[in-house]
């Protein structure tokens, strides 16, 4: 009788938890939706994208959309809605996602809040891009993480490799095709249906001039370094952050996903957070400051 008091009480907590969960996505999506102002990504590139696939055309006929195609399928719901409905929506499903992620890789209450209020992570929720979707790869099966790292590159680029080794250290080319077939079987409908989507990816480097904030190829012997040193102490973290750096094409708000590497450090973490917002402060004061000269 115990038993099932006790288990009973832990169902009931269950569904206090999910019904206060829901009600605060729903508080969230409807602020979102009317205070903020129109997230450039979500108007530009996803919900048209998504708009195009929902009446069967390619997403690739959306100029500014270039990621992966798999990455529109869970934003294929919030497209039906109004937009800024559906942005809202996005808004708090990244929040909780990106809560669940910082979870994962070990954050405290107190490190998941300077997380969610970093720099990075605010001008991802305000441009309403996706990067949050790429990051719940970091903390899910490889099988599944592939998928989800793949859509965005520069956030886990370095993470598919380190993958591929770990499955040849584990059991060699039977278990590599295991992990990879979702991906592999995924990426050649895509080919079948869309063309071959990734050449796309040159497009974006030009697009991104202004406000492209790689170091590649600069940042090259960095990104291979931390490789290394995950492939050495099968850290998946190093995988992560070296992703940036092999890629060509970051914008400022997929560094979130090297900010998340320290998330099981409290200290590194906040003093990473203040140093952001430190660089970001001088540099809104400078654009300030020559505006007015």
């Amino acid at each position: 009788m115990k038993m099932m008091h006790t288990l009973r009480s832990a169902g009931a907590k269950r569904i206090t938890v999910s019904a206060a969960f829901m009600a605060l996505v729903l508080v969230l999506s409807i602020v979102v939706g009317r205070e903020l102002p129109v997230g450039i990504d979500w108007h530009e590139a996803f919900r048209p994208a998504a708009r195009a696939v929902l009446d069967g055309q390619s997403p690739y006929t959306i100029e500014k959309y270039y990621a992966a195609p798999w990455g529109l399928v869970p934003l294929l719901p919030l497209a039906v809605l109004p937009e800024e409905a559906g942005r809202g929506v996005m808004v708090a499903v990244s929040l909780a996602s990106l809560t669940i992620v910082a979870h994962r890789l070990g954050a405290r209450p107190l490190t998941t809040g300077a997380f969610l209020l970093s720099p990075p992570v605010l001008h991802g929720l305000l441009n309403a891009n996706i990067d949050w979707l790429a990051m719940l790869g970091f903390v899910v099966p490889p099988q599944i993480g592939l998928l989800l790292v793949t859509i965005k590159p520069q956030v886990g680029i370095g993470l598919v490799v380190y993958w591929l080794v770990q499955a040849w250290r584990q059991g060699g080319v039977p278990q590599v095709i295991r992990v990879f077939w979702p991906l592999t079987l995924v990426s050649g409908v895509s080919f079948v249906l869309f063309g071959f989507w990734p050449l796309r990816f040159e497009q974006i480097i030009d697009y991104s001039k202004s406000f492209n904030a790689s170091l590649w190829p600069t940042s090259i012997p960095i990104g291979a370094v931390l490789l290394v040193t995950a492939i050495r102490r099968r850290d998946a973290r190093f995988a992560i952050a070296s992703s940036p750096c092999l890629s060509p094409h970051v914008v400022f708000h997929s560094y979130a996903g090297v900010l998340a590497c320290l998330l099981s450090m409290p200290i590194e973490t906040i003093v990473a957070v203040i140093g952001l917002w430190i660089l970001v402060i001088f540099r809104l004061a400078g654009s300030a400051l020559s505006w007015t000269m």
